[in-house]
């Protein structure tokens, strides 16, 4: 069975998008210095099928300053601003999207063409030799960073991680946040994408041929759900049939992920297994 989705949640669920200024070089030496909680274990994610979609704060903070690792701060511009991982590029919500005429439109927000996300990536310094990692406040946001992660996956780049916990865990752990502009990156040196996989993804025509008999996950805010339009939406509601599961009910206080059992047990309320086909927005 194939998992059709649109947002951070379809990490999670699997497991089971400013300008910088600046011309230093992106491998810029960063001082560790951080004071980390040594005693909190390291999350296990080898319990989870496809954990290998996330890092763990632990991990990364050994790749920090090294030339393999492209860092990505999926936040708002103005949180970016006031904090973030050291080295790290900001990029917000929509860095790979196209947003041509406004929400609503026929290709509002839908991933940019193979050689305009190429062209992205390539200014990001993301080449086929670096390692991608993303993550962003993840209740402070929409989960852009599992956007992003779900955007470069369907272009084909595998070697592309999600930060576990994103600021949050970082931050209770004990590892430093900075305000400081980070250095424009080097450009990558070339980049391979393959044809997007619609396995990732699916169509409105799919969706509503399917209405009565797919099951839909609605994972936005209740508010949203019942009819807000205050994130931007052209119209209020949401789509016939659709059940409603905000997609940070997967995750626990500090969010990292929900353990496989619990994950199991909320999709099980909705009469949803891993083994199902099913489709979230």
């Amino acid at each position: 069975m194939t998992h059709k989705y649109v947002t951070r949640i379809l990490m999670i669920i699997l497991l089971l998008t400013v300008s910088l200024t600046g011309c230093q070089s992106q491998s810029t030496d960063l001082t560790k210095t951080d004071t980390v909680n040594q005693a909190v274990e390291e999350f296990d994610l080898s319990v989870y099928p496809e954990g290998d979609l996330f890092i763990t704060p632990q991990d990364l903070y050994e790749m920090l300053g090294t030339e393999e690792l492209v860092l990505l701060d999926c936040n708002k511009p103005d949180l970016y601003s006031k904090e973030h991982i050291p080295g790290a590029i900001g990029i917000g919500f929509h860095a790979f999207s196209d947003k041509i005429g406004k929400p609503g439109d026929s290709g509002w927000g839908t991933i940019k063409s193979p050689e305009n996300l190429a062209s992205t990536l390539t200014n990001l310094g993301v080449d086929d030799s670096k390692t991608v990692v993303l993550y962003s406040n993840v209740f402070k946001g929409p989960g852009a960073d599992g956007r992003g992660a779900w955007q470069l996956r369907l272009a084909g780049l595998d070697n592309v991680k999600i930060l576990l916990g994103g600021n949050t865990y970082w931050e209770e752990l004990g590892y430093e946040m900075t305000s400081d502009v980070s250095p424009t990156p080097n450009p990558g040196t070339g980049i391979t994408l393959s044809n997007y996989d619609p396995d990732y993804f699916a169509t409105k025509d799919e969706i509503f041929n399917g209405l009565g008999e797919t099951v839909l996950l609605d994972v936005r805010t209740i508010k949203e759900f019942n009819g807000s339009q205050n994130a931007g939406e052209p119209r209020g509601g949401h789509i016939q049939g659709a059940k409603h599961i905000l997609w940070t009910d997967f995750l626990n206080e500090n969010g990292t992920l929900k353990s496989t059992d619990e994950i199991d047990a909320l999709l099980a309320g909705f009469d949803v297994s891993k083994t199902d086909d099913f489709t979230l927005y």
